[in-house]
């Protein structure tokens, strides 16, 4: 059986399908399986156990190309030999788990005889019903996202809802973050507690000044040694939450999905607003704490026993205060049982 994922973006969401693909191998031992994901996201997936191929969708490049007249011939080609490389696989299942207009023309085009999507009520884009020939409406017990996309799994006999994230880590990465950690001091026995300013929308983001107020109290009273990693386009927010702190932050350099994983694994407690980085932290195992606001915790938080929320009153980030996050990183910490993971969710994160 030759089985197509489709799930382009972004980071987080493709981390919350991770289980999907671990239980098509669980049944379906054989079979062929390919994720069709966008360019940025694709690497977290190479060398994943239970993967055979990765197919690359540019869209984000694809749409500054198509601006100008020769950007839009390439785009023609690249589309075009996509869709032939989609349709040269001969796949027998397609899996929409996007919803959006664009991942159903890429279901599509795989031609394949089955189809699965989202139920029309389900779907942010009602239009991409009409690509998907089986449409799945997920129980009413399966509210977080992670259960969702289990659930588009029932029309291929699949109803096991554990979720298992097999998040691939080179060992390469794991030796370029354990020499920087060294250069940086930080010893085996420090507890590093990661500290992630950024998120996609402004409005998921935690103002800065009350990351600056957490990670002077963090630094002051924690007892732990503080890490602020960042993306593209978030270097400026983690310079400006590291200057002029009491006791200076490991410094992180720019680092690939593989190189971010290494690090992660190897905190002892991640605090982020509703972005890549923490729902890549939950997956590995490792203890979170998720500050959410305009995105509901319940369907969107970090999914595992070790993972904790904080909701904003109101629904804005604003109004969580620091002292209330620290309250809970200390919590967490003293919590037994918050040591590295296996990579086995065991329910969605409840509110700290």
């Amino acid at each position: 059986m030759r089985i197509a994922i489709v799930k382009l973006s972004s980071l987080g969401d493709v981390i919350h399908a991770l289980p999907v693909v671990h239980a098509l191998r669980r049944r379906f031992h054989d079979a062929e399986l390919t994720w069709v994901a966008e360019a940025r996201e694709a690497p977290l997936l190479a060398g994943h156990p239970d993967l055979d191929r990765v197919l690359i969708v540019d869209t984000r490049r694809w749409r500054r190309l198509i601006r100008t007249r020769s950007g839009a011939g390439q785009v023609r080609r690249e589309v075009g030999r996509l869709v032939g490389d989609l349709r040269a696989a001969r796949f027998d299942v397609a899996l929409d788990l996007q919803g959006l207009i664009k991942s159903g023309l890429l279901t599509a085009s795989t031609r394949a005889p089955v189809r699965v999507g989202f139920a029309l009520r389900h779907l942010r884009e009602p239009l991409n019903a009409l690509f998907t020939n089986r449409r799945v409406s997920p129980p009413p017990e399966a509210v977080h996202v992670v259960e969702q996309y289990l659930a588009l799994l029932a029309p291929l006999g699949i109803t096991d809802r554990q979720a298992v994230f097999n998040v691939p880590v080179s060992g390469e990465a794991e030796r370029r973050v354990g020499a920087f950690l060294a250069e940086e001091g930080v010893k085996p026995d420090d507890r590093l507690v990661a500290l992630n300013p950024g998120a996609g929308r402004p409005e998921k983001r935690w103002p800065v000044e009350h990351w600056q107020r957490l990670a002077d109290r963090l630094a002051l009273e924690g007892g732990v040694r503080l890490v602020i990693p960042w993306g593209p386009g978030e270097e400026g927010l983690a310079e400006a939450l590291s200057r002029g702190l009491p006791v200076r932050p490991v410094a992180v350099p720019p680092t690939t999905l593989h190189e971010l994983a290494a690090l992660l694994r190897r905190v002892a407690l991640v605090v982020a607003a509703d972005t890549g980085p923490l729902h890549l932290a939950a997956a590995l195992g490792t203890a979170c704490l998720g500050l959410y606001g305009p995105t509901s915790a319940a369907r969107n938080g970090p999914y595992g026993a070790r993972c904790r929320v904080l909701e904003s009153p109101g629904r804005v980030m604003a109004t969580l205060q620091p002292g209330a996050v620290f309250r809970a990183i200390l919590e967490l910490l003293a919590t037994s049982g918050f040591a590295h993971g296996d990579g086995v969710a065991r329910g969605p994160g409840g509110v700290a």
